[in-house]
């Protein structure tokens, strides 16, 4: 009986990951300039927020994501609210996909994850820029958008691999 008391524990730990995940991420304002890799960054937290918020929208809140949001404003140093508001965005996006599509598929997943972070950057870049007068880089920030592209099949494949190994959940879609 203990036995199986530790193992759903242990899954309900294991069901939190992802949320465990996305605090790491916004607290943590890494970049691989100690690797010398200038032209390398990628934002992991738009990754998790729109593989986990389309396949399994029970795992994040969206309360948790604002707050996430707001603790990645601080550590970056923008204005408080603004990364909130684009995680928003992105899970509201999120929330028209998984509402219209019939038949999921990483290719079309992808591309509507593409045309979000596109949306998303260029509404963020607006903001910063010309409301805020915060200075931002179109190289940067078109490095950061292709990387996040690229890497979201390696992260959406790594997601499924641990929700199915470790959650149990085979298709959460």
């Amino acid at each position: 009986m203990t036995e199986l008391r530790n193992k759903n524990f242990i899954r309900k730990i294991l069901s939190q990951v992802p949320l465990i995940l996305l605090f790491i991420s916004v607290l943590n304002d890494y970049d691989f300039n100690y690797l010398e890799l200038k032209f390398f960054s990628f934002n992991f937290s738009y990754i998790l927020i729109f593989y986990y918020s389309l396949k399994k929208s029970e795992s994040l809140g969206y309360t948790y994501i604002f707050i996430a949001g707001l603790f990645n404003d601080v550590v970056i140093g923008t204005p408080i609210g603004i990364t909130s508001l684009m995680y928003l965005i992105l899970c509201g996006a999120t929330a028209y996909l998984r509402n219209i599509t019939l038949r999921p598929s990483l290719i079309k997943d992808s591309i509507f994850f593409l045309i979000t972070i596109l949306i998303i950057n260029s509404l963020l870049f607006i903001s910063l820029n010309f409301i805020f007068d915060y200075e931002l880089n179109y190289f940067d920030q078109i490095i950061n958008i292709t990387c996040t592209f690229l890497l979201y099949f390696l992260f959406s494949s790594l997601f499924d691999f641990f929700e199915k190994t470790f959650v149990g959940r085979i298709n959460a879609r």
